[in-house]
């Protein structure tokens, strides 16, 4: 199949990342199923490109709009090659200032949304013996600081449930891509962002700068949305695309952090975590056996 024949759908296509993605999809001659809840926005993307692009008002937290617009996408174009699953929404404070209903809402739109939406066109997919899924977290997908712990609750679920996905469907000829951007030029630091709905002084100290750093440079991030598409696209025209694609050397940095704080630890109490099976007892490798 050539890249003018695939079909691809894209979430969160009015803004960031999605936007940027879609635009690029089309640039290069391809199809794209454009979803997002501002439908005019879609449409000004889809404009000079009838025939290759199909916009549809998705709210992907809806069920009944979830099944509507995968049906209305293969009646259009009578596949699915390339799932996108970007829309999402961030937010910041602390754990204990959001209300049990925030926490829902973060966790429906960031993980059951882009896991139910997969889930529908998985069949499609099998059907055709090939296809892949992009799956958007975050570095905070990967690394989770004080402040974020509501968005990176969805972000890192959405992560296990990916990594057991590829796993699941590899035979099948699906691939699985996470992509885990750092800060980059999108909405995520402006009105959109999830607010708690009370403010403990207890935390302040923690939270104030970081609302500093967060919302004062909103606009101004370094990382550029255009170029994070692009690699995207690269990452789905290799022959051996990345399990994770992590963007911004802010994000590298925070997980390289991250990586060697938890093996100082890890090498810490390794001897006494391992001593803890009975005595004499086999140890069983979990997962895949070498042979497999």
């Amino acid at each position: 199949m050539t890249a003018n024949d695939r079909v691809w759908f894209i979430t969160g296509a009015s803004s960031g990342f999605g936007k940027s993605l879609a635009e690029a999809v089309l640039a290069r001659g391809e199809r794209a199923v454009l979803t997002a809840r501002r439908i005019d926005r879609l449409e000004a993307v889809a404009r000079n490109h009838q025939g290759r692009a199909l916009a549809l008002a998705l709210d992907v937290t809806d069920a009944g709009q979830r099944g509507r617009a995968v049906e209305a996408a293969i009646a259009q174009f009578g596949r699915i090659d390339i799932l996108a699953n970007i829309a999402g929404r961030g937010s910041l404070g602390a754990v204990e200032e959001f209300e049990p209903k925030q926490l829902r809402a973060q966790l429906e739109l960031n993980f059951f949304a882009a896991a139910e939406l997969t889930r529908l066109v998985l069949p499609q997919m099998r059907r055709q013996g090939s296809g892949h899924v992009l799956n958007l977290t975050s570095v905070g997908g990967a690394v989770s600081l004080g402040g974020f712990g509501a968005y990176c609750a969805g972000k890192f679920a959405l992560e296990a449930w990916s990594d057991a996905l590829r796993d699941e469907v590899a035979p099948l000829g699906i691939r699985v891509t996470i992509v885990e951007p750092g800060n980059f030029r999108t909405e995520f630091a402006g009105d959109v962002n999830m607010r708690p709905e009370r403010h403990l002084d207890v935390y302040r100290p923690l939270i104030a700068p970081i609302e500093e750093f967060l919302y004062g440079q909103a606009g101004t991030q370094a990382g550029d949305p255009a170029k994070a598409a692009a690699l995207m696209i690269e990452a789905v025209d290799s022959a051996n695309p990345p399990a994770r694609l992590m963007m911004g050397k802010d994000a590298f940095d925070l997980y390289d952090r991250l990586i060697s704080a938890r093996h100082k630890e890890f090498d810490e109490w390794r001897a006494r975590g391992e001593a803890t099976a009975f005595d004499g007892a086999e140890m069983l490798r979990i997962g895949k056996t070498e042979a497999a």
